[in-house]
């Protein structure tokens, strides 16, 4: 549709872009290298945004940034995950059976972490998306997951990934202390400015191979104003957009 009609070899405001063509913002970069830092040292990393800033493209470009010979990633993404579920989903990605009782699974992870550790001499980085949706039962258990060897290291690097209510209405609470204590690092998304919005669209246009200014800086006000700068909502307003640009001047 609208790709031919502006002569665009991609289009620009899709979901599947590759990691390599996504827009880099300064904060972006910042928060990935602050997360490799912590995959290298095994720490307990905590991720929050508003919804739609942009915290799947950050999971991509970290997970893409991690040296595949090195690192071991395991993701999760389960609203309704309990502490067995947490254990068979991370067993079923390493391709093993997971024992029925939550200690039994555990006990088995931890067994095949440090094999992943000795013998594969990688590092493992467990990644649980949607965190904010999660129970106090759940988040409990990564303070034992993480306590190991008489809490003298941590067997995996831990990135809990969320809205802010994860922070603002869980984790900050005196009930979550134990687990709080343990956060080495904690990263927020902001929305974008206008400025940032104006790079992430020239951006997106540059990926899609289109060279003219489609978008003139007064509808990028416009854009700005309607998304509040956040990247899922200027995704859709600039996709409508083209695709009603295509219509009116067919």
């Amino acid at each position: 549709m609208y790709e031919e009609f502006f002569r665009m070899q991609h289009t620009p405001f899709a979901r599947d872009i590759p990691v390599a063509d996504l827009y880099n913002s300064e904060i972006l970069n910042d928060i990935v290298g602050r997360l490799t830092y912590a995959a290298d040292r095994q720490l307990f990393a905590v991720v929050t945004s508003d919804a739609g800033c942009g915290k799947s493209t950050l999971i991509r470009r970290f997970v893409a940034s991690l040296p595949k010979d090195q690192y071991i990633t395991l993701y999760l993404s389960d609203s309704k995950l309990t502490p067995r579920w947490l254990y068979k989903g991370l067993l079923d990605q390493l391709g093993i059976e997971s024992r029925f009782y939550r200690g039994d699974a555990k006990r088995q992870f931890q067994k095949e972490v440090e094999l992943i550790r000795l013998i594969q001499h990688k590092k493992a980085v467990i990644i649980l998306d949607e965190a904010h949706l999660l129970d106090k039962e759940t988040l409990e258990e990564f303070r034992f997951l993480l306590n190991y060897q008489f809490d003298s290291t941590s067997p995996t690097a831990l990135v809990l990934v969320g809205q802010n209510e994860l922070w603002d209405d869980k984790l900050r609470l005196r009930r979550y202390a134990a687990i709080c204590q343990r956060i080495d690092m904690r990263c927020t998304i902001p929305h974008l400015d206008r400025a940032e919005t104006e790079r992430y669209i020239r951006a997106h246009m540059s990926y899609a191979g289109c060279d003219s200014d489609v978008f003139t800086d007064k509808a990028i006000d416009e854009v700005y104003r309607v998304s509040t700068g956040i990247a899922r909502i200027i995704n859709r307003v600039c996709e409508k957009s083209l695709m009603y640009a295509f219509q009116c001047l067919l």
